[in-house]
């Protein structure tokens, strides 16, 4: 427990600012979160309707292991809070122009022989490929993803200098390049190209020390936790409110309030610091809020610029003008009528020329890209729960660049023509590549959501699906910090600032802010609470 417990305001009551609220809390701190929606999640929402529910954003479970430290840092374990699924085949891959699909498999061992059916040699040169994408992902976990780097063993550690040379090759080297340098059938290079895109970037300018995501989905497996990714955010929640803090729901923060700090050395007492947050609550009216400490775990594009004064932000806008954004997304819920063998839980369509695809998405000017690789999923395949009995619950995700102007999505074909017009070129692609002719007409239920909406409903930077791109620029050290430099108390979470994109990182960037209020400036993990001992035989229980 802390010795110093202070009064916290979490902003933001999505993933990462539910796991803020839950550490803090359980470290002994007073805390209250407050979402501006009438509902818990953030990106990682749901939807419900006709008997179906859709998971609105997150839905791959990967590094299963931060996902168990981090329960275990609060007294309980993964398996005691989920029910979680090995996905078999992880996921399936559809190729333009070839006739058949390629199942990628849940172990490394199977998909050696996959990628030697496909390339002769690439079945060793996979197995060469993941030992270093494991040795690179071992070493990031140990030195580069629990630590805010604001201490020289970031940098300066004995592992990482032994690494030094080969490091520097795998930031300033493409992920693209890496991959072309051992791979020349296009199928392999996309499959292991892809992961940039869960990065929020493309692999031709993402760091070839990514290629430590392939260990992940290839070696590591790829899981689904039972009754969707909702229940991760309802495990959040419960455990948060267990520990006391307190989520309040329908209330938007509309500033962070601050004053001239009252103690410290003449230099200190001239920077701010926090007092408390302005909200307005569901029915118009004002409050604040009083606290020592404030937890920005929304978009940190909007902390900074809209809820703080301009002499306030260490991310002004001028940051932002040279930053750059991951995608943006059309999304399209579609409940189906009948099953649809033909998709796999997850399931993947590349184009031919992919480049041109992230190229339209990155580059200026930008444009929708069509035809656009996209990604599936189905969840109906494991899970029953998600969609009625003869029916199939389909989730569609088109990359397209990050621009509100593209418009905002609705039921039943009612969103913006932008919007609607990528949403049907995405399904007429699924129905002809999977052999689905009639999917179309089997449309029973069918929501999309644009980049505009992700503005509206989570405060997104440029209508950014992910957040920040991982490009050299905005990784590791470079990535946008997660501690005020003009406002004492003001801290970040989120997929804004380190460690990154993704439910994991939201995670740990959770317990980056733990560490921080505590003082810990180490490099790793924050040491996990002592389990309770197992009865001895002959024990009263």
């Amino acid at each position: 427990m802390s010795a110093d417990p202070r009064r916290v305001v979490v902003v933001g009551g999505g993933v990462a600012g539910l796991a803020t609220a839950a550490l803090l809390a359980a470290d002994g701190h007073d805390v209250e979160l407050v979402e501006k929606n009438a509902e818990l999640g953030g990106r990682a929402g749901s939807w419900e309707t006709d008997g179906f529910r859709f998971d609105t954003g997150p839905s791959w479970w990967l590094m299963p292991e931060v996902f168990d430290h981090f329960f275990r840092l609060l007294g309980t374990t993964t398996q005691e809070q989920l029910d979680l699924v090995r996905l078999d085949p992880g996921y399936r891959v559809f190729f333009e122009g070839e006739t058949a699909s390629v199942d990628v498999a849940a172990d490394e061992e199977r998909n050696r022989a996959i990628f030697e059916g496909i390339e002769e040699g690439a079945g060793a040169e996979l197995a060469a490929y993941l030992a270093t994408a494991r040795e690179t992902y071992a070493m990031a976990v140990e030195r580069f993803l629990y630590t805010s780097f604001d201490t020289p063993g970031a940098y300066a550690a004995p592992a990482v200098l032994a690494h030094g040379p080969r490091l520097a090759g795998l930031l300033t080297r493409s992920l693209q390049s890496h991959v072309a340098s051992r791979f020349t059938d296009r199928r392999l290079q996309q499959v292991l190209g892809y992961p940039a895109v869960f990065l929020g970037s493309s692999p031709e300018r993402t760091p070839a020390m990514y290629h430590l995501m392939s260990w992940l989905d290839l070696a590591d497996g790829v899981r689904y936790p039972d009754g969707g990714f909702t229940r991760l955010v309802e495990a959040l929640a419960r455990l948060a409110r267990e520990r006391g803090a307190r989520l309040r729901t329908g209330a938007t923060v509309t500033q962070v309030l601050t004053a001239r700090r009252r103690t410290g050395s003449p230099l200190d007492r001239r920077r701010a610091e926090v007092t408390g947050v302005r909200l307005r609550d569901a029915d118009g009216e004002e409050h604040v809020l009083p606290a020592d400490v404030v937890v920005g775990a929304t978009d940190l594009h909007h902390v900074e610029t809209t809820l703080l004064p301009r002499a306030l932000q260490t991310f002004p806008q001028s940051f932002w003008d040279k930053a750059v954004s991951g995608p943006g997304a059309v999304l399209v819920y579609l409940g189906v009528r009948g099953g649809l063998p033909e998709l796999a839980h997850h399931s993947l369509f590349f184009t031919r020329d992919w480049k041109s695809n992230f190229d339209a998405i990155f580059e200026q000017p930008t444009r929708v890209p069509t035809p656009a690789s996209i990604y599936v999923c189905k969840p109906s395949a494991t899970d029953d729960s998600v969609a009625p009995d003869g029916h199939e619950n389909v989730f569609v995700l088109v990359p397209v660049p990050p621009d509100p102007g593209l418009g905002r999505g609705g039921v039943d074909g009612a969103g913006d023509p932008e919007v609607e017009a990528t949403a049907d070129r995405a399904i007429a692609l699924v129905a002809e590549w999977a052999g689905v002719p009639d999917l179309a007409e089997r449309v029973v239920v069918r929501r999309t959501v644009g980049p505009a909406d992700f503005v509206a409903d989570v405060n997104a930077w440029s209508g950014g699906a992910l957040g920040p791109a991982h490009t050299l620029r905005q990784s590791a050290f470079f990535r946008a910090g997660n501690r005020s430099r003009k406002v004492e108390g003001l801290y970040y979470a989120g997929h804004s600032t380190v460690p990154g994109i993704g439910l994991p990182m939201c995670v740990i960037s959770a317990e980056l802010v733990l560490k921080r209020l505590r003082g810990d400036r180490s490099v790793g993990r924050s040491p996990e609470p002592a389990p309770e001992p197992a009865p001895r035989v002959g024990d009263r229980v």
